[in-house]
Formats: structure tokens, sequence, C-alpha cells
């Protein structure tokens, strides 16, 4: 995976973590499934991508919207555009839009040019002057807030200094598919690329669509425990988060949904009394060593553990950062292919 350049970093002014490695995240807005069943919203998200060729803004003419945190943004011009985590710089080129910075992930992760678009600093530590240095006309910023994504009171001061400097800010959450699509709909709307979002969500949601069906459990219903590897310890995730909206999706049962306990207060004892029939290990790190050596010094031995039937029979499965840490984005369908195998062991 190609590594961030290094480049010389300006002073940053401080800003609350907007990301955190690990899959907690508030619930979705609107449906938490990942494949939504809802024509009407599909609907929606495909006639804001059909605003015109050129898109609104390019045209001249102001494109208002509401973002995920209710607020009303108006972009009157995209040429310039800060986008502060790396999965909505990705979003963003995919729909057609260009960049003149982007948060350090930006280009580790995702395809980002940093020979083209500049650093603004970490998703966690962005770099308000260099924000501002750039003379936006819009930047994208993430919404989530929920104790380990944590904007908050920061965020807010984030967007008026924003403000203050008459650059329009747009927050966005992004957590399953359905999230993606709605934000796409924003983006291909302003950029007028309704070719992109076709290409780039409509064809994605029936890759999505056809992997349910090769890989559904939904005539068995397993029960599954997801759990993400930390230097600490084992989290246990429930189905607000991405993984475990597409476990959703495919049938099965999220132990953490029937014994919420299990979110505050995680046992490997508990886990072991719950006797799920799968379990899917998420790495909370790039490199899937690590969260493996991670699991194992929890897991590895502990001879209750070992004796759980998913433990002896193989269905334990690590599921890498790239599909389930970091948004994937064009590529949401393979991270349902690749949790529908995980179950179908």
């Amino acid at each position: 995976m190609k590594q961030p350049p290094s480049r010389r970093r300006l002073l940053a002014l401080p800003l609350a973590a907007l990301l955190a490695a690990s899959l907690l995240v508030l619930p979705a807005c609107g449906s938490a499934s990942g494949v939504s069943n809802d024509a009407s919203a599909s609907s929606a998200a495909s006639a804001n991508a059909k605003s015109g060729k050129a898109g609104e803004a390019e045209k001249g003419k102001a494109y208002t919207f509401t973002d995920d945190l209710g607020r009303k943004v108006t972009v009157k011009s995209h040429k310039r555009v800060v986008a502060c985590m790396g999965s909505l710089a990705d979003a963003w080129q995919l729909a057609g839009g260009t960049l003149v910075g982007a948060s350090d992930d930006a280009f580790g992760h995702y395809a980002v040019d940093s020979s083209k678009v500049s650093g603004v600093g970490r998703s966690t530590s962005l770099n308000l002057e260099s924000i501002i240095a750039l003379k936006p006309d819009f930047v994208i910023m993430t919404g989530i807030s929920d104790g380990k994504h944590t904007t908050g009171v920061s965020q807010a001061d984030a967007e008026s200094a924003l403000k203050e400097a008459g650059i329009p800010v747009a927050f966005f959450k992004v957590t399953t598919f359905d999230d993606y699509k709605r934000m796409m709909g924003v983006f291909c709307a302003i950029t007028g690329r309704d070719d992109l979002y076709k290409e780039n969500v409509t064809k994605v949601g029936e890759k999505i669509k056809s992997a349910v069906s090769t890989y559904s459990v939904k005539s068995k219903s397993p029960s599954v425990l997801i759990v993400s590897a930390f230097s600490k310890g084992l989290v246990v995730q429930n189905s607000s988060g991405m993984a475990g909206a597409i476990v959703k999706d495919l049938g099965a049962v999220n132990v953490a949904d029937e014994h919420p306990s299990l979110l505050s207060d995680f046992s490997l004892e508990a886990a072991v009394e719950a006797n799920p029939d799968y379990v899917l290990v998420l790495a909370a790190s790039d490199d899937t060593a690590t969260a493996q050596k991670y699991y194992d010094q929890v897991a590895g031995s502990n001879s209750a553990w070992q004796g759980m039937d998913a433990v002896k029979e193989g269905r334990v499965t690590m599921l890498d950062a790239a599909h389930f840490l970091y948004k994937p984005n064009a590529d949401w369908a393979e991270s349902y292919v690749l949790a529908g195998k995980a179950l179908n062991k």
C-alpha cells in the first residue's frame, strides 16, 4: 500500500479527533442497512445526480442542499475543494470533482495525487490555517461524532472559522452504502456527472444485491460475533457499524444486538457463553499481521475461547482494514463478498 509522502507540516491549529481507528459509529441516518429497499431514496439520489451536464455550481448557479448535520449549504463553485477525510476525498474524485487539499489519509489509503493536492494535516488534527490558505470555495468534513469519532465543539469551531472566512462547509456521516449513496447524490449533483453516479453508485448497488443473493445466510440465520482487534484488546461491534450492517444484510444475527452488554462489558467468558457460530475480527490497523497479533494476545491462549465451535471448526476470519475500516466507496460490493465468504465457511 502506498504510504503518505513526507511533507513539510505547518503548525496545526488544534482540532478534536475527527477519526479514530474504530468502526464504532453512530447509526446511519435513515436505514441502518447497507442496502436500501427504499425506492424513493434511490430515485432521489439519482435525481440529485442529474441536475445538469455541467453541474449547477459550475454553470454559475448556486447549488443548495442539506448536509448530514441538517445544515443548509450553498455551493457556488467547486473548482477549489478541500476534503478533510480520505474517504471523502476519494468520493469527491469519484464524482468527478478535483481537489486542492486533503487530509493525510487521502494520500496513503486512497488514490489522491500528493503532487497535485496539498496536505492539510491529519484527519484527527486538521490545520485550519493551511485549509484557509488554499482559498477553497468548498470544504467537505465528516459529521460523525460519538465518542470515538469526536467532533463536537471543535467541529463547530472549525465551521465557524471557515464561515468567517466565507468558505462553505458541509458535513457528511458515512457508515453504510446507503450513506455513501446519499452523499454521492449530492456530489454528483454539484459536478453534474450523472454518468459517474451510475458508474460508482448504481452499478455498485447492483453488485451488492448480487453479492447478497449469492452469499445470503438468511435461511440459517447464524449468530456472529464481530470484534475489532486493538493493541489494548478486543472491542465488540454491533450492527450500527459498517461491518455489522453488511453482516445484517447477509442475514446473520449479530450477538451484540442480542446481548448489548457485550458492548460495554466485554469479556472472553461472556463471548464464549454467547457461543457465536462465526467470529469476524476487524483489523483496526493497516497491517493485518499486527491485528492478528493483537487478537492472538487476547484470545490465542484462552482455553475456553479455543474450545468454542467457531474457533475449533475454523469459522474465525480476519477482515482487512481496506474493506472494513476505511470506507470502500466504489469497492463496497467487495466488502460484501468478503464478509459473505466468511459466513459461508
